[in-house]
């Protein structure tokens, strides 16, 4: 029986205070100690909830002699790294232990922790408990006694037992301590998992698991095995690993999907997996780094994966996809409404490729391109392309589905010509707009029935005829005689959700002060006994004065905006389309 103590860091107070977020975070400190130790396999068994069973993590690491254990476990608080280098002895691993406490992680999630390992033909073991640490004012008085007898020569690595778990934390659960693995260790080839006698693989991700399997000619068995990940943290090299003769080629790829215009690119992220196919092993590089691009094999495993693949992902993000379209469709039905049946129809089919191609991005994004969709299907006659898909008729098939092709590029056709049109009409309106002797009335009449340059979230209003007249009989009312010359230039206008939009213009050249903030916001609360419900305000104008409010101190609703400020943005939104629509076209 062998005597031993800690031997103590300066920085051991503050280390030991880092408290791990859970039990499963915990434990998975010490499969982080086995994957240092170079293990190839780590043996986890979680207990069933409410029971007095072991936690025990057993790796076939390196394990540690005497001398080792009293030079670097019992040395507390110490940087690893600066002592051994970044990287493990055998395998050259990127150490993960760094501050020297590791070893004490197990007693977050249990009272008693046993340590044995096995090194160089000696078992050594010992144990630490919470009420001996408890019962000391210093650790380095902690006592320990460690056991060392003889074991097989060829035997190494660690065992870590722990015992009466902590009653008042939740006790660790498989399903979320497999997530945590897999998010560091998913794609590791020679460190394999176990958790309660089963292998962290493909399947433990939180999702919707697939597996093929396809002969296929001159390749042979082709088995694909992938998840479609809908869990909240991101996982390790998503995409689908290829593997030969039980061993990983390269990283892994989407097999084309990342080059697929209509794919949409965040749910790239969702996918991970492998293919296992031996039949490509005359077909990858001579450092196994790839497989040789123009291998008609390699192609003939693309076209069988891909398909699947994507099949696989409309089903788990399909629905995504619709409730992000009802959103919008919210929005824009009544505009859908007012559409002749045959262009309603079309505009839909748009929109959901419009939500396919950009899903994931802010709605401020995706409005602009369908604003400007169903403006070029609302303007433009679309009815020769239209004509010859129904002189086509049902039966010719092939027909219509070439129309409907050329239906496609002609609408990515009128959006570019829309979006050119669009940033014409900017270029006028900025001219104007530096001309000092423009008044209020000539920028209202330019902007009244081109709402969007203000924005994607404003281009559903629309002028109505009701709403101007109360406008005019409240100006009239308020500015007559000797007023009229201050009367203001207002337009009010409703949206297709109820809600309403006041614009007060001021000329290009003057510069907004307070006043006009105040006048305003008082228009505001004159026109509410005449709408009933809230109205967003838009004060713009040529510049700001000094003594506007802070936009911190402005009332909801309200908005002080800049001419100059209003073209540039609206200018770079619709450049930004016009390239997407260009690499549509190109694609």
């Amino acid at each position: 029986m062998t005597k031993i103590s800690f031997n103590v860091d300066t920085r051991l107070a503050k280390l030991l205070s880092q408290n791990y977020r859970s039990s499963e975070r915990a434990i998975k400190e010490l499969v982080d100690n086995a994957w240092d130790a170079d293990s190839e396999e780590v043996i986890v068994t979680l207990p069933q909830a409410m029971t007095d069973e072991l936690i025990v993590v057993e790796d076939n690491g390196s394990g540690m002699t005497e001398e080792e254990i009293l030079r670097e476990y019992l040395h507390i608080a110490s940087d690893r790294r600066k002592r051994r280098g970044d990287l493990t002895q055998k395998k050259h691993r990127k150490v993960k232990g760094k501050k020297g406490i590791g070893k004490f992680a197990g007693l977050m999630a249990a009272n008693s922790m046993l340590v044995e390992t096995w090194a160089r033909g000696k078992k050594c073991q010992f144990s630490i408990s919470t009420s001996a640490l408890e019962s000391i004012d210093s650790i380095e008085r902690l006592p320990i006694e460690m056991d060392i007898s003889d074991c097989l020569s060829e035997k190494h690595g660690t065992r870590i037992s722990l015992t009466s778990l902590h009653q008042h934390m939740a006790f660790p659960q498989p399903e979320k301590f497999r997530q945590i693995l897999l998010q560091e260790y998913g794609r590791e080839d020679d460190f394999n998992i176990f958790v309660n006698d089963k292998e962290l693989d493909i399947d433990d991700v939180i999702g919707t698991y697939t597996s093929h399997a396809q002969n296929l000619p001159d390749v042979g068995d082709v088995n694909l095995r992938f998840t479609v990940s809908n869990q909240k943290g991101k996982l390790k090299q998503p995409g689908i690993s290829i593997r030969v003769g039980g061993k990983i080629v390269g990283k892994p790829g989407f097999f084309g999907l990342d080059e697929a215009d209509d794919f949409p690119k965040k749910l790239l992220a969702k996918i991970y997996g492998e293919v296992e196919v031996d039949g490509l092993k005359d077909h990858v590089t001579a450092d196994w780094g790839a497989l040789v691009e123009n291998s008609e094999l390699y192609k003939s495993v693309l076209d069988y994966v891909a398909p699947i693949i994507r099949e696989k992902v409309r089903e788990a993000y399909g629905r995504d996809i619709a409730m992000a379209q009802a959103r919008l469709q919210k929005k824009i039905n009544e505009r859908l409404a007012a559409l002749p049946e045959y262009k309603r129809q079309f505009a839909e089919k748009s929109i959901t490729a419009v939500l396919g191609k950009y899903y994931g991005e802010p709605e401020s994004k995706v409005e602009p391109v369908v604003s400007v969709l169903l403006d070029a299907v609302e303007r433009t006659d679309y009815r020769a392309i239209l004509d010859y898909i129904h002189e086509a008729g049902h039966s010719d098939i092939a027909k219509v589905a070439s129309v409907l092709s050329e239906f496609g590029l002609a609408e990515l056709a009128i959006l570019g010509e829309q979006v050119k049109s669009r940033l014409e009409f900017l270029e006028h309106l900025e001219r104007l707009c530096k001309d000092n002797s423009v008044k209020e009335d000539a920028v209202h009449s330019a902007l009244e029935k081109n709402l969007w340059v203000f924005g994607h979230e404003y281009f559903l209003f629309s002028s109505n005829i009701t709403l101007k007249r109360q406008i005019e009989e409240y100006l009239n009312m308020k500015y007559t005689g000797d007023r009229s010359s201050r009367r203001p230039d207002l337009m009010l206008s409703a949206g297709y959700s109820g809600t309403h939009l006041l614009i007060e213009f001021k000329r290009p050249s003057h510069a907004l002060k307070y006043v006009d903030y105040q006048q305003a916001t008082q228009y505001r609360n004159d026109f509410r006994k005449y709408i009933g419900t809230d109205i967003e305000i838009l004060l713009i104008g040529g510049k700001r004065g000094n003594d506007l409010p802070e936009s911190v101190n402005i009332e909801p609703n309200t908005s002080i905006i800049i001419f100059n400020e209003v073209i540039s943005r609206s200018r770079n939104q619709l450049n930004w389309l016009l390239q997407e629509l260009g690499g549509s076209a190109h694609a």
